[in-house]
């Protein structure tokens, strides 16, 4: 292996897996070509919705292979730059809305509830105590799911995509309201959600090369 641990090269370590696991390795291919297929969401959509879970997971090689399928598929760099500053977004969101519990350790009457929806009611504390940061992220977030190259309801897919990647129920909550608000589908999130599990998957797939490498070392 490089002695960049992110070299492409690396990848080909990967082929071992057909006599280590073959059983698992067919599994997972046969996964990622069902939930890549033209369905609800077409592939294009699918493979920009994956670069965007990529830059969740900060997988190199994931990076780098759905950016070249998404490009294949007919989507712009434009496109895909707008797709991972939603990521971004959610990301900083998932960081602000978390604070509630922040609020929550503070106080004497806070919810037993860790995850309630009242419990955002309690954002004010940032645009109390650090106002000109919380404007701030307020205007990134609304920047970043604006209609642009992609519309707004393609970005409240993605937004949900990555908020399940991310694990945050608040976003979830929050910007599945919005995208049925947007008439988006439950097939559409559906699949916008099997390829964020691929894509999830397809990081720990990839990060065998290393595995792989450091076993034989």
């Amino acid at each position: 292996m490089s002695s960049n641990l992110y070299a492409e090269e690396n990848t080909q370590k990967l082929t071992q897996l057909k006599a280590l696991a073959p059983e698992q390795l067919k599994a997972f291919n046969d996964f990622n070509v069902a939930v890549f297929k033209d369905g609800a969401l077409s592939k294009k959509e699918k493979e920009i919705i994956a670069v965007a879970i990529t830059h969740v997971t900060q997988c190199p090689y994931c990076i780098n292979a759905h950016t070249k399928h998404a490009k294949k598929a007919g989507a712009t760099l434009e496109e895909l730059a707008e797709a991972v500053f939603v990521t971004a977004a959610i990301e900083a969101g998932g960081t602000v809305t978390h604070s509630t519990h922040v609020h929550n350790a503070l106080a004497q009457d806070a919810s037993d509830v860790l995850y309630a929806r009242s419990n955002l009611k309690n954002l004010g504390h940032l645009g109390k105590f650090a106002p000109d940061g919380f404007k701030g992220y307020q205007a990134f977030s609304a920047a970043a799911t604006e209609a642009g190259k992609l519309t707004a309801k393609f970005k409240e897919i993605i937004a949900v995509a990555v908020a399940n990647a991310t694990q945050c129920p608040y976003c979830i909550d929050v910007h599945t309201k919005k995208a049925e608000k947007l008439g988006v589908t439950r097939e559409e999130l559906a699949e916008a959600i099997m390829v964020t599990s691929a894509v999830c998957a397809g990081g720990s797939y990839a990060h065998m090369a290393n595995m792989i490498q450091s076993y034989q070392d």
